[in-house]
């Protein structure tokens, strides 16, 4: 148990599906349920689920997947397995530590996966590219500013049912399952993914060969993946619209001074961007540099 909160998905939860409106309620452990040290029942993540996550984060063999609250390994073991991947699981509990790296062994996996017992809040992200969740809201929240620290731009994230409150995901789906908190039924789980913005808010000076070939100002706040913001060229002042950043790419319209709009597109490389202008039919390129 972890900031006062029990962790889910080949995790330990007290907590069940409950009623029409899908409200979360404290339950008895599930019959069945192995108890373990926090004083929940581990739960395992339905199968159904964990491939669901690692489809709609691409995993590839070249990706380094990350499950904290690793639980009985499944996520980790699965992504190294059917996709290839290497990766690590930190769970609080050094039984299912000790068995997910016994899967391992048994699965001939262990050469590219391990489990360490770790609370996730120590936890080193810095080599995730994929980053797998099944963690209450309360404790995904207090994680939320460790991940945009420790994770770099492009890492996807790929949580089951719980959101990263204020940060709303670039994606979810729903997936239906048999089988859910260890009880049989017509259960759906949602699977959200989101992809690491990088940071762009502050001044930005640069040029580029668009509309009257001007040195351009642009002044951008941003909000996890959205951003704002107004572009200053040529003695003229345009408002950002549609402003988006997914990894390290960057995109946003403007409206042209004769009529029509532009769009603005950029791969950004820590305080540099560079990229395209399109609009008309036409593309030239752009750059600039952060100021502050």
């Amino acid at each position: 148990m972890m900031n006062g909160e029990p962790t889910l998905g080949g995790r330990r939860s007290r907590f069940l599906a409950a009623g029409a409106a899908g409200a979360l309620m404290l339950a008895a452990p599930v019959a069945g349920a192995q108890e373990v040290k926090d004083g929940g029942p581990f739960v395992p993540t339905p199968h159904k689920v964990v491939e669901a996550m690692l489809d709609l984060a691409a995993v590839r063999p070249k990706d380094f997947v990350m499950d904290l609250g690793s639980g009985d390994g499944r996520i980790v073991l699965t992504a190294a397995t059917r996709h290839k991947a290497r990766g690590i699981g930190v769970d609080i509990d050094q039984e299912l530590v000790d068995r997910a790296n016994a899967s391992a062994r048994r699965l001939g996996v262990a050469g590219r996966v391990k489990f360490v017992r770790q609370d996730v809040r120590q936890a080193d992200l810095s080599r995730a590219t994929v980053l797998a969740l099944y963690l209450l809201p309360g404790m995904m929240s207090a994680l939320r500013p460790k991940f945009l620290a420790e994770l770099r731009p492009g890492t996807r994230i790929v949580s089951h049912d719980f959101e990263l409150g204020e940060w709303k995901p670039d994606r979810t789906i729903e997936v239906e399952t048999p089988e859910k908190y260890d009880l049989s039924g017509a259960w759906t789980s949602s699977v959200h993914l989101w992809i690491v913005p990088a940071s762009v808010e502050g001044s930005w000076r640069g040029s580029g060969a668009g509309e009257n070939g001007a040195r351009l100002e642009l002044e951008l706040s941003q909000s996890y993946q959205r951003v704002q913001g107004r572009l200053t060229r040529a003695g003229g002042r345009v408002s950002l619209r549609d402003g988006v950043v997914e990894g390290r790419g960057v995109r946003f319209s403007v409206a042209r001074s004769g009529g029509g709009t532009e769009t603005w597109i950029a791969t950004v490389d820590g305080d540099r961007m560079s990229g395209e202008i399109r609009g008309e039919g036409a593309a030239s390129k752009w750059s600039a540099e952060r100021a502050r």
